[in-house]
């Protein structure tokens, strides 16, 4: 890669941000007690993106600011469901429409300590899904 005054002259350049284990408090389950006690998750977001205007400009504006990524994860995790896949598919539809350059979207939600019908103990169960 070449570069000059204004940054990197090649045409593609990815960047990867990863946001990992991000620890929130919801209401995600289809028990009627995860309803209404709620748990804890961790979600990670580890995304793949066009890096060349941000690199270029050395503007916040062009990037993905990974500090608003998590405000987004943030507010969407208080928002009940009944199912990691859809909270996940909702992570994932905010993020693409707020930053137009994400090429690769992969989203991992745990859900820890869950509740098991059939009793015992698992430290998580994890959805995840890619995009």
């Amino acid at each position: 890669m070449k570069w000059n005054a204004n940054g990197p002259t090649r045409n593609n350049m990815n960047g990867e941000i990863t946001l990992t284990n991000m620890e929130f408090y919801s209401y995600i389950g289809c028990f009627e007690e995860e309803k209404k006690i709620g748990t804890r998750f961790s979600v990670s977001v580890h995304i793949v993106y066009d890096a060349i205007p941000c690199a270029k400009s050395d503007d916040l504006a062009q990037a993905i600011n990974y500090q608003k990524v998590y405000c987004m994860v943030k507010e969407i995790m208080r928002q009940p469901v009944n199912l990691l896949e859809k909270k996940a598919a909702q992570i994932i539809d905010t993020l693409k429409q707020e930053f137009s350059q994400i090429q690769h979207l992969e989203v991992s939600i745990s859900k820890l300590n869950p509740m098991l019908a059939a009793g015992g103990k698992v430290e998580a169960v994890t959805v995840t899904l890619k995009s």
